[in-house]
């Protein structure tokens, strides 16, 4: 069911929400052990809060009673939250993140926290120290990454809606490849504070929904400014649920010819050009686009990231919490061990790749010049709305592949992300829909991407072709 359909039920008093919790809590049991969606259930906690709920009879928020999963990034107080990483595999937070605490306030019971590749680089969600998390529709097959636990969790019905993580896509693509609904939120729009940080000028939160719908319910609630979160300006937010409209007319669609180039698969081209008929023929007037900055976002983005990343995976000494290694006689082995037996190849790869472009004698060369290209994407993008309400395009330039396929060649991985990164470094938002499959049958998803702070465009046009597409 829907976040709305549960939400009625429970107000009409169809189920109680321990019923409805246990309910899914059996699904999980039964099923994860395939998927491996999750690394921790709640369960006795979940049962506890639904108890509760029922006790005081008030579903009147939207998102009352409804079961719902955090990706393991998110800070839960008294549950592991480990970032799919050997270096926080007992990590137990002494506090709630914003979004969590938002969530909880709203009534939402929380099922537990899903599988995500480590400390959420990657592309696939095999690199999770817990193991790779599998597509529910056909399990030799990745659920993409890096939020892949939370939409292989909301494809097989294992809880209404979780929450990711997006920082160059890890949001959209799996969702595209578990054919449910992901929103990348414009940088700032939903608070950090307590989010394990990849990149911290590229991370944001959102959510996985069923429907373009539950995305409007879930951001409704987790949106808005914290005086925890100095990145998270004053701007108004709207009642998102009042955009939801099928009619397009007026509406400025842009297609950007360079999310069509040679590289992108031509079942994936297909999908996204059965996607723009489709908003066509709903009133849509067409505007051709050029980005030609797309071919720098690639190279510009690993490099800003991998330095943030290696910045950010220092406090990971095995000294103040995390992994320390049992084999240290003097203090720097301590560090050296802990971080060599905490983490895995790709945040080594990641640390070593920041160490480097941020070093003496090359950071000119690499990061500084990165930094500048990042701000002509930026201007790019902003230009590219004054001529279009929305852009539409593929999510990733190819469908689901299969596990192990392409671990052991990380550049082939990066160049998945090629459509999805320049979002994060333009800072602004982007919707995942489901719209096709590929030829094996698996989905594909096109992306709706707006301006800055312009979330009501994506849910008006998501809308629309979710309905005609339904």
């Amino acid at each position: 069911m829907t976040i709305k359909e549960i939400n009625t039920g429970l107000n009409e008093k169809k189920f109680s929400c321990a019923e409805i919790t246990q309910e899914y809590l059996d699904r999980i049991e039964i099923k994860n052990r395939e998927l491996n969606s999750f690394i921790t259930i709640s369960k006795e906690r979940a049962l506890e809060e639904a108890k509760q709920l029922d006790a005081n009879k008030d579903f009147s928020h939207p998102l009352a009673g409804v079961p719902m999963a955090l990706k393991d990034v998110v800070c839960t107080q008294g549950i592991k939250t480990t970032d799919g990483s050997k270096m926080l595999e007992n990590f137990i937070p002494p506090y709630n993140a914003v979004v969590a605490d938002r969530l909880k306030n709203a009534g939402t019971v929380l099922l537990g926290k899903t599988n995500t590749d480590e400390f959420t680089m990657g592309s696939s969600n095999e690199t999770s120290y817990f193991g790779p998390v599998k597509n529910p529709h056909n399990p030799d097959y990745v659920p993409g990454g890096s939020s892949g636990g939370s939409a292989a969790a909301v494809a097989a019905h294992l809880a209404t809606f979780s929450i990711g993580t997006d920082t160059g896509g890890s949001i959209r693509q799996p969702a595209s490849f578990c054919g449910v609904v992901g929103l990348k939120v414009t940088y700032g729009r939903v608070p950090r504070y307590g989010v394990l940080s990849y990149a911290s000028s590229f991370d944001t939160v959102g959510p996985i929904t069923q429907t373009v719908e539950d995305a409007a319910i879930v951001l409704n609630t987790i949106a808005g400014p914290s005086e925890k979160d100095s990145t998270t300006p004053a701007v108004h937010m709207p009642d998102y649920t009042q955009f939801l409209k099928t009619d397009l007319k007026g509406v400025k669609v842009g297609v950007p010819k360079e999310f069509f180039a040679q590289g992108v698969d031509p079942s994936v081209i297909k999908v996204a050009e059965n996607a723009i008929e489709t908003l066509r023929q709903l009133g849509a007037e067409l505007v051709e686009i050029n980005l030609p900055m797309t071919e720098y976002a690639i190279p510009t983005y690993y490099i800003l990231v991998k330095s943030e990343a290696s910045s950010n995976m220092s406090r990971y000494d095995g000294i103040k919490y995390g992994h320390a290694t049992d084999h240290a006689k003097e203090l720097e082995e301590v560090y050296l061990k802990s971080r060599a037996e905490g983490f895995g190849d790709e945040v080594k790869r990641a640390i070593m790749l920041g160490t480097y472009a941020l070093s003496a004698g090359y950071y000119d060369a690499y990061y500084l010049k990165a930094a500048k290209v990042r701000n002509l994407i930026k201007q790019e993008y902003e230009a590219v709305f004054q001529k279009c309400d929305v852009m539409i395009g593929p999510v990733s330039p190819i469908p689901p592949f299969k596990i192990g396929e392409k671990i052991d060649d990380p550049i082939s991985m990066y160049l998945a992300d090629t459509l999805s990164v320049p979002m994060n470094l333009a800072g602004i938002c982007g919707l995942a829909l489901p719209a096709g499959k590929s030829e094996n049958g698996l989905p594909i998803g096109i992306q709706l991407m707006a301006n800055q702070f312009k979330e009501e465009n994506l849910f008006h046009v998501g809308h629309a072709f979710e309905q005609a597409n339904a």
